[in-house]
């Protein structure tokens, strides 16, 4: 749950947001100053970092839930039970097991990706809400500027760690470790488990994703037992 601070710096820095798709948020009811983060609980181990909401997440409310966010759920619901994902409940289920957020929680015009000026306006936020509201230290990022996003703010030489990790030919087996620092309080060390982007327009990689997060899992150990911090 995001402390009262956080929700109002973030819907005061909505207020000055061009290019929020305000006829989605509309034709689902939706209040367009209204964050789609997701959170979870505090002391879940592993957690997903994504891009920014869609259509079915304004509908519902619920970060990652569209048909890119299903795609991470069917194989999440799998792993975890050894069965298919039988129904939608269950794909809200299953994503109260992980910590969520993205790097700005409000839905763009045409799901175009907000600009980097954008970005760095709510980066410090959304660092808030990842130092704050969890204490895991497994982030599975989806997608390239869902990693590239935590060299912001950062030197020149973490920008350039970054950069050349995502080109590197095994940066979905290996993970990436990085200070997560706040004005609120010490830093801690986080470790970022890069994926590509789930959406069904990643046609590189979309077929291979199952299998890819399933690694993953199988990698961090994640198992009923062990979703949360010890």
């Amino acid at each position: 749950m995001l402390e009262a601070w956080q929700e109002q710096a973030l819907r005061e820095q909505a207020r000055r947001l061009d290019g929020v798709d305000v006829e989605v948020y509309r034709q689902f009811d939706r209040d367009p100053l209204a964050p789609v983060i997701g959170l979870g609980a505090v002391d879940l181990r592993v957690g997903f970092f994504g891009r920014d909401p869609g259509r079915e997440e304004i509908r519902h409310g619920i970060p990652f839930i569209g048909t890119g966010g299903q795609h991470v759920r069917r194989t999440l619901y799998q792993h975890l039970y050894g069965r298919p994902l039988p129904d939608f409940d269950r794909s809200v289920a299953v994503g109260e097991m992980f910590f969520w957020a993205n790097t700005v929680p409000y839905k763009p015009i045409g799901n175009k990706a907000w600009s980097m000026a954008v970005k760095k306006r709510f980066q410090p936020l959304m660092r808030a809400v990842l130092a704050r509201q969890w204490r895991g230290n497994a982030l599975i990022t989806l997608g390239r500027e869902a990693f590239l996003w935590f060299g912001i703010g950062q030197s020149r030489d973490m920008r350039r760690a970054l950069e050349t990790f995502w080109r590197r030919d095994d940066r979905f087996e290996t993970s990436f470790a990085i200070d997560l620092d706040t004005d609120a309080g010490p830093e801690r060390r986080i470790h970022l488990y890069p994926l590509p982007h789930p959406s069904p327009l990643n046609a590189t990689w979309f077929k291979h994703f199952p299998a890819l997060l399933t690694a993953r899992l199988q990698q961090l150990d994640v198992r009923v037992d062990t979703l949360h911090v010890g």
